[in-house]
């Protein structure tokens, strides 16, 4: 099964996508978040559709406290936004992947500014490498 994965953020969104026979993430360009649940929603079923993707794989802060309890209540609305659209979705827990994300590109040497540009969607590949090892939330 093909799926998208999902890094949401308020101002990008990663995206990755891959399939469960072969448990390998690909990043895809991230998307800026448009800051209205229903829009993202939409962006993010067109990609879906773009992807041939029969499901979403969204991040989802388990956990936590503070600031990221709140993104877990807005995560899971736009969960329930993608399901009314017809998505299938499932939630992985994403606590650090952000984080791994960066020091992944650190490693290589980029400049901030193109990691920055890279690191919602490495972050979206390390919710599918979860999601693939049956990680979900």
């Amino acid at each position: 099964m093909r799926v998208l994965g999902v890094d949401f953020g308020g101002k990008r969104i990663g995206l990755a996508v891959g399939d469960t026979e072969h448990g390998i993430p690909a990043p895809r360009p991230a998307i800026e978040a448009t800051g209205t649940l229903a829009k993202d929603a939409d962006n993010l079923i067109a990609k879906l559709a773009e992807e041939q993707g029969e499901a979403v794989v969204l991040g989802i802060p388990i956990g936590e406290q503070g600031e990221n309890e709140k993104m877990g209540r807005i995560v899971r609305m736009l969960r329930d936004r993608l399901v009314e659209k017809g998505a299938r979705v499932e939630l992985v827990d994403e606590a650090f992947t952000s984080v791994q994300a960066e020091s992944s590109l650190r490693e290589q040497d980029w400049t901030a500014a193109t990691r920055r540009k890279h690191r919602d969607s490495e972050a979206a590949c390390l919710i599918l490498e979860r999601y693939f090892d049956g990680a979900q939330a």
